[in-house]
Protein backbone atom coordinates (compact mmCIF):
# COMPACT_ATOMS: atom_id res chain seq x y z
CA UNK A 1 0.00 0.00 0.00
CA UNK A 2 0.67 3.25 -0.77
CA UNK A 3 1.59 6.38 1.89
CA UNK A 4 -1.85 7.53 1.10
CA UNK A 5 -3.62 4.60 0.99
CA UNK A 6 -2.20 4.25 4.31
CA UNK A 7 -3.37 7.87 5.11
CA UNK A 8 -6.84 6.96 4.13
CA UNK A 9 -6.86 3.56 5.97
CA UNK A 10 -6.17 5.25 9.35
CA UNK A 11 -8.60 8.30 8.65
CA UNK A 12 -11.07 5.75 8.34
CA UNK A 13 -10.02 3.34 11.24
CA UNK A 14 -10.25 6.41 13.25
CA UNK A 15 -13.39 7.63 12.42
CA UNK A 16 -14.64 4.39 13.03
CA UNK A 17 -13.43 4.46 16.51
CA UNK A 18 -15.10 7.59 17.20
CA UNK A 19 -18.88 6.35 15.78
CA UNK A 20 -18.55 2.76 17.85
CA UNK A 21 -17.05 5.13 21.19
CA UNK A 22 -20.34 7.69 20.93
CA UNK A 23 -22.62 4.52 20.43
CA UNK A 24 -20.90 2.88 23.72
CA UNK A 25 -22.98 5.82 25.46
CA UNK A 26 -26.22 4.25 23.83
CA UNK A 27 -25.65 1.06 25.09
CA UNK A 28 -28.44 -0.19 27.76
CA UNK A 29 -26.29 -3.53 28.91
CA UNK A 30 -23.18 -4.85 29.78
CA UNK A 31 -23.13 -7.19 26.95
CA UNK A 32 -22.90 -4.51 24.56
CA UNK A 33 -20.85 -2.29 26.37
CA UNK A 34 -18.36 -5.08 25.77
CA UNK A 35 -18.99 -5.42 22.46
CA UNK A 36 -18.44 -1.97 21.91
CA UNK A 37 -15.35 -1.66 23.84
CA UNK A 38 -13.76 -4.92 22.31
CA UNK A 39 -14.45 -3.66 18.92
CA UNK A 40 -13.51 -0.04 19.79
CA UNK A 41 -9.91 -1.91 21.22
CA UNK A 42 -9.73 -3.85 17.63
CA UNK A 43 -9.93 -0.78 15.97
CA UNK A 44 -7.06 0.64 18.34
CA UNK A 45 -4.79 -2.14 17.65
CA UNK A 46 -5.38 -1.47 13.41
CA UNK A 47 -4.70 2.19 14.22
CA UNK A 48 -0.96 1.07 15.97
CA UNK A 49 -0.04 -1.37 13.18
CA UNK A 50 -1.23 1.32 10.55
CA UNK A 51 0.65 4.27 12.53
CA UNK A 52 3.83 1.54 12.57
CA UNK A 53 3.72 0.57 8.47
CA UNK A 54 3.68 4.62 7.89
CA UNK A 55 6.57 5.42 10.45
CA UNK A 56 8.73 2.47 8.63
CA UNK A 57 8.07 4.03 5.84
CA UNK A 58 8.75 7.64 6.29
CA UNK A 59 11.82 6.04 7.79
CA UNK A 60 12.83 4.41 3.87
CA UNK A 61 11.84 7.64 2.11
CA UNK A 62 15.24 9.47 4.39
CA UNK A 63 17.64 6.78 5.06
CA UNK A 64 16.97 3.64 2.39
CA UNK A 65 17.77 1.40 5.19
CA UNK A 66 17.36 -2.30 4.29
CA UNK A 67 16.49 -3.33 7.58
CA UNK A 68 13.43 -1.03 8.24
CA UNK A 69 12.00 -2.48 4.49
CA UNK A 70 12.49 -5.81 5.69
CA UNK A 71 10.43 -4.60 8.68
CA UNK A 72 8.03 -3.45 6.46
CA UNK A 73 7.91 -5.88 4.37
CA UNK A 74 6.73 -8.18 7.26
CA UNK A 75 4.41 -5.40 9.17
CA UNK A 76 2.45 -5.12 5.90
CA UNK A 77 2.04 -9.25 5.67
CA UNK A 78 1.13 -9.15 9.27
CA UNK A 79 -1.55 -6.43 8.82
CA UNK A 80 -2.90 -8.35 5.59
CA UNK A 81 -4.09 -10.81 8.01
CA UNK A 82 -5.63 -8.66 10.93
CA UNK A 83 -9.29 -9.52 12.05
CA UNK A 84 -10.76 -7.75 14.70
CA UNK A 85 -12.41 -10.41 16.91
CA UNK A 86 -15.42 -8.78 19.49
CA UNK A 87 -16.13 -11.65 21.23
CA UNK A 88 -14.65 -15.24 21.19
CA UNK A 89 -11.67 -16.41 19.86
CA UNK A 90 -11.44 -20.23 19.00
CA UNK A 91 -7.62 -22.27 18.61
CA UNK A 92 -7.60 -25.62 17.59
CA UNK A 93 -4.53 -28.15 17.53
CA UNK A 94 -5.80 -31.31 15.33
CA UNK A 95 -3.02 -32.78 15.77
CA UNK A 96 -3.15 -32.90 20.14
CA UNK A 97 -6.72 -32.88 19.52
CA UNK A 98 -6.90 -29.88 21.88
CA UNK A 99 -8.43 -26.25 21.97
CA UNK A 100 -8.57 -23.05 23.73
CA UNK A 101 -10.73 -19.97 23.93
CA UNK A 102 -9.55 -16.69 24.05
CA UNK A 103 -5.86 -17.71 24.67
CA UNK A 104 -6.83 -19.02 27.61
CA UNK A 105 -5.08 -22.81 28.88
CA UNK A 106 -5.88 -25.67 26.32
CA UNK A 107 -8.17 -28.12 27.10
CA UNK A 108 -8.48 -31.64 25.49
CA UNK A 109 -11.56 -32.60 23.14
CA UNK A 110 -11.24 -36.39 23.61
CA UNK A 111 -13.69 -38.42 25.56
CA UNK A 112 -13.78 -42.21 25.71
CA UNK A 113 -16.19 -44.72 27.08
CA UNK A 114 -16.52 -48.76 27.37
CA UNK A 115 -17.36 -48.15 23.57
CA UNK A 116 -15.86 -45.62 21.58
CA UNK A 117 -13.54 -42.59 21.70
CA UNK A 118 -14.88 -39.08 20.73
CA UNK A 119 -13.57 -35.95 20.02
CA UNK A 120 -15.76 -33.06 20.98
CA UNK A 121 -14.09 -29.32 19.57
CA UNK A 122 -16.98 -26.20 20.48
CA UNK A 123 -17.65 -24.22 17.09
CA UNK A 124 -17.98 -20.61 16.88
CA UNK A 125 -21.63 -19.65 16.36
CA UNK A 126 -21.81 -16.10 15.18
CA UNK A 127 -24.17 -13.26 16.87
CA UNK A 128 -27.50 -12.47 15.20
CA UNK A 129 -28.00 -8.71 14.00
CA UNK A 130 -30.24 -8.82 17.13
CA UNK A 131 -27.57 -9.62 19.49
CA UNK A 132 -25.07 -7.13 18.11
CA UNK A 133 -27.46 -4.22 17.63
CA UNK A 134 -26.29 -1.23 16.34
CA UNK A 135 -22.82 -2.52 16.22
CA UNK A 136 -24.22 -4.79 13.54
CA UNK A 137 -24.08 -2.24 10.81
CA UNK A 138 -20.94 -0.58 12.44
CA UNK A 139 -18.98 -4.13 12.02
CA UNK A 140 -20.27 -4.69 8.23
CA UNK A 141 -19.41 -1.17 6.97
CA UNK A 142 -15.72 -1.43 8.82
CA UNK A 143 -15.07 -4.88 6.67
CA UNK A 144 -16.36 -3.15 3.68
CA UNK A 145 -14.53 0.14 3.66
CA UNK A 146 -11.06 -1.09 5.32
CA UNK A 147 -11.15 -5.01 4.44
CA UNK A 148 -10.40 -5.65 8.15
CA UNK A 149 -12.74 -8.80 8.73
CA UNK A 150 -15.12 -8.22 12.15
CA UNK A 151 -15.83 -11.31 14.03
CA UNK A 152 -18.51 -11.51 16.18
CA UNK A 153 -19.18 -14.96 17.28
CA UNK A 154 -19.58 -16.97 20.75
CA UNK A 155 -17.69 -20.95 21.12
CA UNK A 156 -20.32 -22.95 22.30
CA UNK A 157 -20.48 -26.95 22.12
CA UNK A 158 -22.58 -28.26 19.66
CA UNK A 159 -23.53 -32.35 20.15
Amino acid sequence: MTTDQNLMLYTKLTGFRLVVLANHFGCDSEFSRELHDRLAEGLEAAIAQIQAIMALESSLLTDNDEFAAYQLEGAVEIFGRFTINMLDELEIDYETHEYRINGGGWRNALTADDNEVEVNYPKLVALSDNELGSLALIAREITLETGIPVHAARANYIL
